[in-house]
């Protein structure tokens, strides 16, 4: 028989998905939840039925009886809130992006290193039958090697509530690419099994959301489109975009295609929804031909599962540290490209 861990949260908005993730686990045992916001405490802790509860997320860690904790609370607590979990012992599964810049990042894997506890990051894209299937492709040589891709997410106005904290750079660390853009780019990294990046050129644009903001008198430091071009150690390069507010012809467009020396793939969303499609291109016989994936019958584990899993199993999660890094890495780059104006060399 297993051994039952048991769970905590820290973060009710996003957080109430790590519950429910961890509760669906037949080994994981709810234990205690935090959040500053004493009435969202006191709801999820009627919801859930979950007697432990604390606005101090740190007296938590130390106080609760917990094997693993959840950090779900805004970009720029994550660093300081993962540190303080793996000090005191605790497996902590970290919700994207891992920082809100790459010295943070650095700094909780190597915290997760020095007290050999397991430190897993919340790229929820990966996990998916879809997503799964197509990984299954390409591991199984059937694209080759993957020389050229592009990432997007687009919204056409998903713009977030102006004066809170997604649209303060101090505390998001940025706009559509950190927060939208980071799931593309980690899906596409995966995919291309996570080549290393040497240089990164971006652009940023606040060009809608700044009119918006000035005529509703709010503050908003982050932009609203994210573009670059991403190289890699193996010469392989990636486009990546990002926008909260574009005058495109869909509310949600994300796509992520890639290009190697035997077959394409492609994965895309429906119609403007959560649903996505995915084909593979190939060459045989000489005939081009295209395959549809139709349907996937491959089972997918959740982020939440699968960090169970891999501290039950004594194994590496799928969704580790050194790839928050990576993506850290080029997130904190395209930023710092557009802010100088010129490529940036790692």
């Amino acid at each position: 028989m297993s051994k039952q861990l048991r769970c905590g949260v820290v973060g009710l908005g996003m957080g109430k998905g790590h519950i429910n993730g961890y509760t669906s686990h037949p080994d994981c045992e709810m234990a205690a939840i935090a959040d500053l916001d004493e009435k969202r405490l006191a709801s999820a802790k009627t919801e859930f039925a979950i007697s432990d509860t604390y606005t101090d997320a740190e007296a938590m860690f130390q106080n609760a009886d917990l094997d693993l904790v959840s950090i779900a609370v805004p970009n720029r607590l994550h660093h300081p809130l993962v540190m303080a979990a793996l000090d005191a012992g605790l497996h902590v599964l970290c919700e994207k992006p891992m920082a809100i810049n790459l010295e943070q990042a650095m700094e909780m894997e190597a915290k997760a290193i020095e007290v050999g506890k397991t430190l897993a990051i919340n790229f929820s894209f990966r996990f998916s039958s879809m997503s799964y299937a197509l990984k299954q492709q390409v591991d199984a040589g059937i694209i080759g090697e993957i020389y050229f891709g592009r990432t997007v997410w687009h919204r056409r106005r998903g713009l977030p509530g102006f004066g809170g904290w997604f649209g303060n750079k101090e505390h998001s660390g940025g706009g559509p690419l950190i927060d939208l853009g980071v799931h593309r780019i980690d899906l596409a990294l995966w995919l291309m099994g996570h080549p290393t990046p040497v240089s990164v050129f971006g652009s940023t644009y606040n060009v809608i959301a700044k009119k918006e903001a000035e005529r509703l008198n709010k503050h908003f430091s982050v932009e609203d489109l994210a573009a670059g071009i991403v190289k890699f150690d193996n010469g392989a390069t990636l486009i990546v975009e990002a926008s909260w507010a574009l005058n495109n012809n869909e509310n949600e467009h994300m796509i992520t295609s890639l290009y190697g020396d035997k077959g394409g793939l492609v994965q895309k969303n429906r119609d403007g929804t959560y649903d996505f499609t995915a084909e593979i291109y190939t060459e045989e016989g000489g005939n081009l031909y295209t395959k549809v994936l139709d349907r996937a019958v491959v089972e997918a584990p959740s982020s939440y599962h699968d960090f169970v899993n891999s501290i039950l199993e004594g194994r590496e999660p799928v969704a580790k540290a050194s790839h928050g890094v990576k993506v850290q890495m080029i997130i904190d780059g395209l930023y710092r490209s557009a802010e100088e104006g010129k490529e940036i060399v790692f």
